[in-house]
């Protein structure tokens, strides 16, 4: 197959076609639960990474303005809470295989209850959080600090 071409009528507009990329993983900014790596940015779609997160680590009780996310375990159980729609919190186990798809607006957290890999896909704004443990009297966590919606970047 290498080498070869195609006979679609397609040579007059070579310039014009779009053409595959083959991309290298970048780590992001360090995180106190573990590493993100940055897989590929398709810039203004996508954004998909790598989540490798350390047994009991967690992540904020937060939402995102923007962000749409979904997720996909790898290895590892990952305790996830969420708000319902009655406003309260709950969890539920989440192991290898699960898939979890988190909208804007959607209160959640991560806590790694084993050494977990996490494959996430959302749309490329990095730094859109607002945390939330104070609005449910929960200790305030280290950790990157909320951004408001005009702050939001989409790479």
């Amino acid at each position: 197959m290498d080498g070869q071409r195609g006979n679609l009528n397609m040579k007059n507009n070579a310039d014009k076609r779009a053409v595959v990329k083959f991309l290298s993983k970048k780590k992001v900014e360090k995180r106190i639960w573990g590493e993100e790596i940055l897989l590929a940015l398709i810039p203004k779609v996508l954004s998909l990474k790598i989540l490798k997160m350390k047994k009991g680590s967690k992540g904020n009780l937060q939402y995102h303005h923007k962000k749409n996310e979904c997720g996909y375990i790898l290895s590892g159980k990952l305790k996830f809470t969420y708000q319902v729609k009655t406003g309260t919190l709950r969890s539920k186990i989440l192991s290898k295989g699960d898939c979890f798809h988190i909208p804007p607006g959607a209160i959640h957290q991560e806590h790694a209850v084993t050494a977990c890999q996490i494959i996430e896909a959302s749309t490329p704004h990095f730094n859109d959080r607002v945390r939330v443990e104070k609005v449910f009297n929960l200790p305030e966590l280290k950790g990157l600090k909320s951004t408001k919606k005009n702050e939001v970047i989409l790479k």
